[in-house]
């Protein structure tokens, strides 16, 4: 996220620093408990530790892929000298046209689609990692609707605003395109007042359709810095939406920089992979082995 970083450095010294308003999050932005104003303190520079929502999560039936047999030596001697076979041109990348309107959500209802909320406490149908940069904690119980987790700046801040980043996860119940559903990626941040987008892309996100969009937008007489991505995954036969939002007022973009840009560079979603086999136990000493046991006897004549 460094050429986020340089955006939102140019950002911030284009913007006056924002007025004083009330702490909080409100709406679809990330929501933490107020923060009074403190001493300062050396800003979050590195990632410490990695918090991994759902670990030993259970390894999902995969849909198996036909097998490819590799040429053999009579196929190649079929081919007669001199004569090139001409390549197999590869498939063209599906584009996707971002959407002019409707968000996610109308998207789905649209669809029939229902989307229900999980809780990180017993989800295992994914691996969502969220890096927790120093000076960051998790926020217990966040004003946030639907929150799957939230953490937040404790250390640095301008009194006002606490920056932060807040994870979503829906199960997606009903039938739909994924490719035209992540279409309408955009448009969530794209109705937020003054909205003013700086960068975007609707590339895959570790395998699975995605969109990131990069702005500022006005709330609570505040200007804001964020960066949405909204990612469909498939594990088994279910679909599921993870939605992820960092979120700092214009006036500590620079100052949050190399915290936001570890967590929005660490972010991962991806299916869990099988489970670590137990180490085999050590024997017990004095008790035979089980070489020694399938041993075959021997017999007297």
């Amino acid at each position: 996220m460094n050429e986020i970083a340089r955006r939102w450095r140019l950002l911030a010294g284009g913007t006056a620093a924002g007025v004083a308003a009330v702490v909080g999050f409100a709406g679809t932005t990330a929501s933490a408990e107020p923060v009074f104003p403190q001493p300062s303190l050396p800003m979050p520079a590195t990632v410490t530790q990695t918090v991994t929502v759902a670990p030993n999560a259970a390894t999902p039936q995969m849909l198996g892929q036909p097998a490819v047999a590799p040429a053999t030596a009579a196929q190649v001697a079929a081919v007669p000298g001199g004569i090139e076979v001409p390549a197999v041109p590869a498939p063209p990348p599906v584009t996707i046209t971002p959407a002019a309107s409707g968000t996610l959500a109308e998207y789905f209802k649209s669809k029939n689609v229902a989307m229900e909320p999980q809780n990180s406490r017993d989800f295992k149908a994914l691996n969502i990692v969220l890096p927790m940069p120093k000076g960051w904690s998790q926020v217990p119980d966040p004003n946030v609707p639907d929150a799957f987790a939230v953490i937040a700046d404790r250390v640095g801040g301008n009194g006002l605003y606490s920056t932060n980043a807040q994870v979503k996860v829906y199960k997606l119940v009903g039938d739909f395109d994924p490719k035209e559903a992540i279409s309408h990626g955009f448009v969530d941040s794209q109705v937020l007042p003054a909205w003013r987008a700086t960068d975007g892309s609707l590339a895959d996100f570790g395998g699975f359709p995605s969109s990131v969009i990069e702005g500022t937008y006005r709330e609570n007489s505040m200007t804001l810095n964020t960066s949405r991505r909204n990612v469909i995954a498939t594990a088994g036969p279910d679909k599921y939406l993870v939605s992820l939002a960092v979120t700092t007022s214009v006036d500590q973009v620079v100052a949050a920089a190399d915290a936001t840009d570890a967590i929005v560079n660490g972010f991962k979603v991806s299916l869990p992979g099988p489970p670590t086999p137990a180490p085999p136990q050590a024997p017990v000493p004095g008790l035979p082995q089980l070489s020694a046991l399938s041993q075959p006897t021997g017999q007297t004549g």
